[in-house]
């Protein structure tokens, strides 16, 4: 069990990646969107409790946000597109070591999940279910690799989905996870921007930002959020071992 979801199980070799998609070839999509029946956005709570997850979609590394959250230590769950990976390896090694992060899998090229070839903003999504299975599984086996173990969670590229995409993750073992409160507006909100929207999560809210654009005001916003919140009595907790929903 993963939060109260069951995942599916595998074998050592991973699942029939043929199969998979010979299983969901021909199937037409009815729903499209980043909050869609089976896409965890929040976790049951008794108390205030927020989890943080940032997207590496490509590009740089945002050390500065980074620090903070060991500094203060905060766990985060950190979401790695192989495009990011490619930039960053050395990067993406010492995260993958570090105990306080989880990284998730971000999709290989960084793309929305569709079998239609939707898009979301401006960049074209996958267009098949063979091209799904693609996506998800290229960056789990390189995620597996790096991390020892596979990737329990999956976002996609801009965090679009049509719901026969996420039918997909599920059986290939995998867990997507939207978010229900957008912190930076893809890394271009303000400082002051992101401490409110992370000031003003309610309690069980999965936070999404960004961590390849040093140059935003996301790392100072995120700083001054956790002044704030660990002022007024908030924990910041891990997605992994919640009920999520």
């Amino acid at each position: 069990m993963c939060g109260g979801f069951a995942v599916p199980s595998a074998t050592a070799a991973g699942p029939d990646l043929d199969a998979v998609a010979a299983h969901y070839r021909g199937r037409t999509p009815t729903q499209w969107g980043t909050s869609l029946p089976g896409v965890a956005t929040t976790f049951a709570t008794s108390g205030r409790q927020i989890a943080l997850t940032f997207d590496a979609c490509r590009g740089a590394c945002d050390d500065a946000l980074l620090a903070t959250l060991e500094r203060n230590a905060v766990p985060a769950l950190l979401f790695l597109s192989s495009k990011w990976i490619d930039a960053n390896p050395g990067r993406a090694e010492q995260l993958a070591a570090n105990p306080l992060f989880e990284i998730g899998n971000h999709g290989t090229r960084h793309v929305p999940l569709s079998l239609t070839g939707r898009s979301a903003y401006g960049i074209r999504g996958t267009q098949s279910a063979d091209e799904v299975v693609t996506e998800v599984w290229t960056n789990h086996t390189r995620i597996a690799a790096l991390t020892g173990k596979p990737p329990i969670w999956f976002r996609p590229g801009t965090a679009y989905y049509d719901d026969v995409a996420v039918a997909i993750v599920n059986e290939l073992g995998e867990r997507p996870l939207g978010f229900r409160v957008d912190a930076d507006n893809g890394a271009k909100a303000s400082a002051a921007r992101v401490r409110s929207a992370i000031t003003g999560a309610a309690p069980g809210s999965v936070v999404l930002a960004h961590m390849n654009h040093p140059e935003s005001g996301t790392a100072a916003g995120v700083s001054d959020a956790i002044t704030a919140l660990r002022a007024s009595g908030w924990e910041f907790v891990s997605v992994t071992g919640q009920i999520v929903q």
